[in-house]
């Protein structure tokens, strides 16, 4: 059987959100017969005239609604905006109603990742509102189950919610060891799960 791909979609201002994404590629790519695709969604601006290049400056490339039909999975992650996902990842989904209406993502499975400035800056809700579109999308979420050691002990991030880091207010802290095992194992439970769900169908 073709390696299945799994689709790492973030948005990132500061680079906590990315490295998290990396992270959960790097479980994804752990898993063998699976490959991660890393993939961005550009900044939106209040000033109507703003447009962002087409190709990024650096780093992953924009989303591309083909990216959704194509993956076997999806990693969804976007830094904390008063408790809620940004809205540059807001006004992508915003713009996938014909994906909805198709079923692109029905039966796929879904997990979700987030970076705060403050350790209790809303990891949590901002988690939950990410899962809001990919359930309306009929998407699976798997989430990190207490199984995982390093939920008992971790003092940064990480939830049975998903994968998630403090940053710090000037997005610098380093990630701790538990964060940093918990993103991995995030990656390899989504690509374990989507080969499972690829075997039944």
């Amino acid at each position: 059987m073709p390696p299945i791909t799994l689709l790492v979609l973030f948005y990132s201002r500061h680079g906590s959100t990315r490295r998290l994404a990396e992270l959960i590629a790097q479980g994804i790519e752990s898993v063998p017969g699976c490959d991660a695709r890393l993939r961005t969604v550009p900044a939106v601006s209040s000033v109507t005239q703003a447009t962002e290049p087409e190709i990024p400056a650096e780093g992953a490339p924009y989303v591309e609604l083909s990216d959704l039909t194509e993956c076997a999975g999806l990693a969804l992650g976007s830094p904390t905006r008063f408790g809620n996902m940004a809205a540059a990842m807001k006004y992508f989904w915003d713009g996938t109603a014909s994906d909805w209406l198709s079923g692109t993502l029905v039966g796929k499975p879904a997990c979700v990742f987030t970076s705060t400035g403050s350790l209790h800056g809303g990891q949590e809700s901002t988690l939950l509102s990410m899962m809001l579109p990919l359930l309306h999308h009929g998407m699976l979420i798997t989430g990190l189950p207490y199984s995982q050691p390093e939920l008992m002990s971790t003092s940064s991030g990480g939830s049975p919610y998903g994968a998630s880091h403090w940053a710090g207010i000037d997005g610098k802290l380093p990630f701790t060891e538990e964060s940093r095992k918990l993103a991995i194992a995030l990656g390899r439970r989504l690509a374990e799960t989507a080969l499972q769900l690829q075997k039944k169908s």
